[in-house]
This record gives structure tokens, sequence and C-alpha cells, in this order.
């Protein structure tokens, strides 16, 4: 009966360990398997202001999007304003990526292309970043925004 009871412990013992085993492998498996993607983005104006707030006193120079996961999609709301004396049409454009083949994971629309705006006027816009899920081998990137008023 003693016998018995040993070869229960060392059992029991024994399952316990396998069992902590495979909580810390599937804890370390969960480590191993996210990616942190952070990002400052710089902006250019072309004949026209980004600021961001409405009544257009803090100019917009860059964008942080922060630590980005794989498949994010990340918001960011500015203010266009037209500082010219004509009407023009917003267009937005990205470049200078480093590294370059995260242009390939990583994507810039903002729901403003093609808006014309008057002279005088200002205009809310959003700017969405999308990061593919298959994104890797990128930990960090930087791009340029260009927004173009044209009239």
């Amino acid at each position: 009966m003693a016998n018995k009871m040993a070869m229960q412990k060392i059992t029991m013992g024994t399952v316990l360990a396998i069992a902590v085993m495979g909580i810390v492998a599937s804890a370390l498996g969960a480590l191993v398997a996210t990616r942190t993607i952070s990002n400052t983005g710089n902006l250019k104006a072309i004949g026209v202001g980004v600021y961001l707030d409405s009544s257009c006193t803090n100019p917009v120079s860059s964008i942080d999007w922060e630590v980005l996961d794989p498949g994010a999609k990340v918001n960011k709301t500015i203010y266009v304003r037209n500082e010219g004396n004509v009407a023009v049409t917003l267009s937005m454009t990205t470049g200078n990526w480093n590294p370059s083949s995260a242009s390939s994971y990583i994507t810039l629309t903002w729901n403003r292309e093609g808006y014309v705006l008057s002279t005088e006027s200002v205009v809310k816009a959003v700017l969405t970043l999308s990061v593919s899920s298959s994104i890797s081998a990128i930990t960090s990137f930087s791009f340029d925004i260009i927004i173009s008023g044209t009239a």
C-alpha cells in the first residue's frame, strides 16, 4: 500500500511539473509572437496649413503613431486650413520611408482626398495608419506625410 501511495505522489508531482512547464512555454511563446512597431512621421504641407486644433493655433510638424501591433489600425485627427487666396483640392502622399520595405506593410489613408477647400476655410481630416498583420522584421519605421492643396 505504501508503494502504491508513493507511486501516486510521484505521478501527481510529475503531472504538476509538466503542467507548470506547459504554462511557462505557452507564456514564452506568446511573448515571442508579439511585435512592437514604433514610428514618428514628419508632415509637410504645401499651400495649406495643418493643425492639431480647429482654431488653427497649434501647427503639426510630426505625428507620433506610438506603439503599433501587426494588424493595427490607428486614426489621428488633424485640421487643414487653406492659407492661399484661391480654392484648393486636397491630396496626400507619403515618401522617404525608412526602411523602404515598411511601405509594403504599412499604409496611410485619409478622408479628405480630392476635397475642395475654399479660401480661409478649415476642414477636419482623419488620417488612418494601417499595419499589415503579416509584417515581420520591422521594429521601427518612419516616413514623411505630404499634404498638398492644388489650385
